[in-house]
């Protein structure tokens, strides 16, 4: 074979040399003797010579050795690299342990000058023989082809689908994971060098962040699950090896717990190890650890921030620990040559990350209080030079704004700032109203550090509006312009006037200026649809400034005057419609590469809504802007505006599609904090709507109310039972009186109903009636003139859900959304009431031990109302003549898995899905199976039940599962066919199309019927006709 001729691009510099004209001369001649061309004119490898084999290695070497990658895009030097590799490939199919080790270094020397550049040509083969040789015997040749191999991998991005993809099967088809493991139980037992351990676990890390599906399955082997004995164990090697050998393998230890950690599933049970896993992490963020180790620990902790509950249990298992490591990071800096070292500056970063731990509610604010987070945080936004003020007189706002000024300006610690800001936002948000900053804060560090991040939010309005190409990028002031939102909203008072007043007195100058310019931005982007990530950061900072500003009382003329309530009421119905998305800078950054986590963040994945609806929720929330509400579902009259008509009617549909969605809390809780304005209290619901029904339904009532009027009103016990048991007489059954009065003349007959409670002649019929509508339904409308008899009716009967949307309180961050749920009633409180009893069948079902009952089967203590007014076919079987209107128990012709799933729909709305993600994709086929074949059941029953919703959702559960395997289809298809579910069955069919005459001549399809294989094979041709119309076409 000759050598490749010289191509286009520049020369390399050292192709004048005779040096390498010589070295590419004789590999070539060194190649020429293995690489042969076959009969299509492609090259392979054709040599198991050992002698020539070394010859080509020491070729290869020696004219690595003379290229860099300025010389990659000359053609001699591509031509050779391409030969190289592919001799390199067929050398690593040696037995020859100096050949293969030779060879494994020569790799590392060639990725390393390639870098990037390796990825068009065709790596795939040399994927393949290096991920044999990860588990060679020879620990050197392992660790080499180890690290060659992690150079690789860590060049694909999932940008390369394509390549991205074939890498991973090779992966799987060379049991990579495996052999890893494998190696992590020889270095347990001793057998395996420090140096071996680092390659191999430094490859495995690379492989868990870009191959979500490897995470799973590598913990869940008994080996893994004792990384902390690994751990503890590199103690031993310290007489053995080097100090910094040490380190990188206990950085080694916790870079792969965070990649393994990125999986939800997995975080969870870790967690569950106990408070073992935590403290090793504290010990690895301790003071005397070095930069490295402290920096990974902290990365590793920031892995549980993602769910609150995860969160939670960090913290409990050593929630002081952490937070003290925090604080020591965090103030432990200092100046070199005028800035912060490199690597100090990296830990405060991640230190700043973890802090972030505050977002979510929950003991451990106190604790950073207590630790005087306040002075670390002006430390990082001042300098340590400003410590001075700590000690002296409470400041002037003049003073205050001065140095806040000052810090923002010196451009100290830059970087972090956005964290900093951030923190006290959530600091500020989470407190409670008893917190007192004179006896948790200084004054004058917290007034800074408020004034700081106002600082932040007017200087980017104006500098905006001003100069719009010459600010930061939004992403980098967002955090602090939604630490002044969260500081004007805070539960402590004084935390909020200060930060309103400040933000006022920055503000004040030309504010109707940069009013205008946020409004006519919001227009912008309502006109002009995907202009940029950066744009859309600009948007969600616009929205944020406009949600801040209304608070303040001296800007409210200018909103009315640039028509800012209407521009908001347009722009909320423009992102329902539109489904405009967009995250939060926090989100964006901290969701990479995720599995099994599911966001649990309070705003949601729509930033433009969320935050609009803040802005409109902060102008309802001034009664100047709110003069009257008496017809408020068709109009709103704001000062001498009146949004009416269309408007009213747009915004209150678009309010109510967001409560009947499946949008975040936050935009739940602001949506329906702004219907309250229009007379609308509670939080709408579909299973509301649906139980409301029941108001009509007197025929299945227990429970009667009298009123001193003699009006009365029949209700059901369950419904009370599950949302209002105050409204109900306490066991056993007494007279009573709710709303005060004595209990003189109150008759407790058994007749009809089971309870008759008489009532107080202080309730009134039509307050009473809308209370229960509000137990009912979860929502209410109501009259400005009964809000006040029905605010003392409810705090009477403690219904804290009514008695908090009557009191207009403005949702607090974090609140949770609560729907109505009637799921209590399926326990001991609603056996009272229960008068009809669900038998599943016995299936794969074991015996089951009721405490109110003697049956033995799987049963529930059902409600005839609630599933009467579920299921039309439930309704007509309890009022006709027939048997089962009359009878106690009836048989669901369903296993217990379903009908359990069933009945949680009926009482909360909500069908319990099948695992997910890393658990779903781990199990065996049969457990698959079992736990979808319940939804292929509730689609059977569903048809019969007319419960049209219950079975279009558990249709698309089975429908989203078919692709998980084609063993499991098939099973899905004959279960499917026994009840008749014909759409499941042409799905699963189609799916399995093209793998049709594969599964036919293996004899897969041995277990179908006659029917079943013909129905594939109409499924079969169906796709090759199309296929062959689309390439005729």
């Amino acid at each position: 074979m000759k050598s490749s001729k010289r191509g286009g691009g520049e020369k390399p510099r050292k192709n004048s040399s005779n040096q390498f004209s010589t070295l590419h001369q004789r590999l070539y001649q060194a190649l020429n003797l293995g690489i042969k061309c076959s009969d299509d004119g492609r090259k392979k490898w054709e040599c198991k010579d050992i002698e020539t084999q070394k010859l080509v290695v020491r070729a290869i070497d020696a004219f690595v050795s003379c290229i860099c990658h300025d010389m990659l895009r000359d053609r001699l030097v591509k031509d050779a690299i391409g030969d190289m590799l592919l001799a390199l490939e067929g050398v690593f199919q040696s037995e020859n342990e100096t050949i293969l080790g030779m060879a494994a270094n020569i790799a590392v020397k060639l990725v390393d000058i390639l870098g990037s550049s390796i990825l068009p040509f065709n790596v795939l083969e040399l994927v393949s023989s290096l991920s044999y040789l990860v588990s060679y015997p020879h620990s050197s040749i392992a660790a080499s082809s180890a690290v060659t191999l992690n150079k690789i991998l860590a060049k694909l991005t999932p940008r390369r689908m394509k390549i991205h993809h074939d890498v991973w099967e090779i992966l799987k088809q060379r049991k990579v994971i495996h052999s890893i493991t494998c190696g992590l139980e020889d270095f347990i037992v001793g057998s395996k060098p420090l140096e071996y351990f680092i390659e191999i676990s430094s490859l495995l890390k690379t492989i868990l962040l870009r191959w979500p599906s490897a995470r799973y399955p590598f913990w869940s082997n008994a080996t893994v699950k004792g990384l902390d004995t690994i751990y503890s164990k590199l103690d031993s090697y310290s007489a053995q090896v080097s100090v910094l050998q040490l380190y990188s393998a206990q950085v080694s230890v916790l870079q792969l717990y965070s990649s393994l950690a990125l999986c939800g599933t997995v975080a969870k049970k870790l967690l569950e190890n106990g408070e073992a896993f935590v403290l090793m992490i504290v010990h690895c963020m301790n003071n005397s650890k070095p930069h490295s180790i402290r920096v990974e620990a902290f990365k590793l902790a920031q892995c549980f921030l993602k769910s609150q509950e995860c969160c939670a249990r960090m913290m409990s298992l050593g929630g002081k620990s952490i937070i003290t490591a925090i604080i020591r990071a965090l103030s432990g800096w200092r100046i070199c040559n005028g800035k912060v070292p490199k690597e100090q500056m990296l830990l405060m970063v991640e230190a700043c990350s973890l802090a972030l731990v505050t977002r979510w509610p929950g003991d451990h604010h106190s604790l950073f209080w207590e630790l005087g987070i306040d002075r670390v945080l002006l430390e990082l936004l001042l300098g340590h030079s400003h410590q001075i003020i700590l000690l002296g007189p409470t400041l002037s706002m003049e003073g205050v704004i001065a140095l806040a000024l000052e810090g923002i300006n010196s451009g100290h610690l830059v970087g972090i700032r956005p964290y900093v800001l951030d923190i006290v936002g959530w600091l500020a948000t989470n407190c409670t109203e008893s917190f007192n900053p004179e006896i948790h804060s200084n004054i004058n560090c917290l007034n800074i550090l408020i004034t700081c991040g106002c600082l932040t939010l007017a200087d980017f309005v104006k500098l905006r509006q001003l100069y719009p190409g010459d600010v930061p990028y939004p992403s980098k002031v967002e955090p602090a312009c939604r630490a002044v939102l969260l500081m004007i909203n805070s539960p402590c008072k004084y935390i909020a006037s200060q930060a309103r007043n400040i933000l006022s007195e920055l503000l004040h100058p030309n504010v109707d200026t940069y009013l205008k310019y946020l409004f006519d931005c919001l227009k912008c982007t309502m006109n002009w649809c995907n202009l940029g990530m950066e744009s859309d950061r600009q948007t969600v900072v616009n929205l944020i400034a406009l949600a801040c500003i209304p608070v303040l009382p001296r800007h409210h003329s200018v909103i009315i005057e640039s028509n800012g309530v209407r521009i908001l009421f347009t722009f909320i119905t423009w992102c329902v419609k539109n489904h405009a998305t967009i995250v939060s800078c926090m989100q964006s950054s901290s969701g990479e590469n995720t599995c099994c986590w599911f966001d649990e963040s309070w705003e949601g994945r729509n930033s433009f809504l969320f935050f609009s609806l803040c802005g409109l929720s902060e102008l309802i929330h001034h009664s100047t802007f709110l003069r009257n509400h008496g017809e408020k579902t068709s109009g709103l009259v704001v000062d001498d505006m009146e949004i009416g008509g269309s408007d009213a009617h747009r915004l209150v549909q678009s309010l109510h599609d967001i409560c009947h969605d499946t949008f975040s809390s936050g935009v739940v809780c602001f949506a329906t904090y702004i219907l309250s304005f229009f007379g609308l209290y509670g939080y709408p619901s579909r299973l509301g709507k649906r139980i409301g029904k029941a108001l009509k339904e007197i025929e299945l009532a227990d429970v009667q109310f009298r009123l001193v009027s003699g009006e009365t009103l029949e209700v059901h016990g369950v419904i009370l039972t599950a949302r209002c048991q105050s409204l109900l007489p306490p066991k056993p059954h007494t007279s009573e009186e709710i709303g005060g009065g004595s209990n003189e003349g109150v008759n407790m007959e058994q007749k009809k109903f089971k309870n008759e409670v008489h009532l107080s002649s202080r309730i009134i019929c039509q307050t009473l009636k809308k209370l229960l509508e509000f137990v009912y339904v979860g929502s209410v409308k109501v009259d400005a003139a009964l809000v006040k008899d029905l605010r003392m009716l409810a705090k009477g009967c403690q219904l804290h859900d009514l008695l908090g949307v009557l009191d207009r309180k403005k949702p607090k961050w974090g609140r949770k959304v609560e729907h109505c749920n009637y799921i209590a009633a399926l326990g001991p409180t609603g056996y009272e009431f229960s008068d009809i009893i669900l038998e599943a069948n016995e299936g794969r079902s074991t015996n089951s031990t009721c405490s109110v009952c003697t049956l033995a089967s799987h049963h529930v203590h059902a409600h005839k109302i609630i599933l009467s007014i579920s299921s039309d076919y439930m309704r007509a079987m309890f009022s006709s003549a027939m048997q089962e209107s009359f009878a106690q128990i009836i048989k669901v012709p369903v296993s217990w898995e379903a009908l359990s799933k069933l009945m949680i729909w009926f009482y909360s709305d909500e069908l319990p899905r099948p695992s997910s993600g890393c658990l779903w994709d781990n199990m065996d086929v049969d457990c698959q199976l079992q736990q979808l074949h319940p939804f292929i059941e509730l689609c059977w029953l569903a048809e019969f039940w007319l419960l049209e919703h219950i079975r279009e959702e558990a249709l698309a559960v089975v429908m989203s599962h078919l692709n998980s395997s084609k063993e499991l289809s098939l099973k899905i298809i004959v279960i499917s066919a026994d009840l008749n579910q014909l759409e499941i069955v042409e799905a699963a069919a189609n799916y399995l199309a093209p793998s049709f005459p594969h599964l036919r001549d293996s004899g897969d399809l041995e277990a179908l019927n006659e029917n079943l294989v013909d129905v594939m094979r109409v499924a079969y041709v169906s796709l090759s006709q199309s296929g062959e119309r689309h390439q005729y076409n």
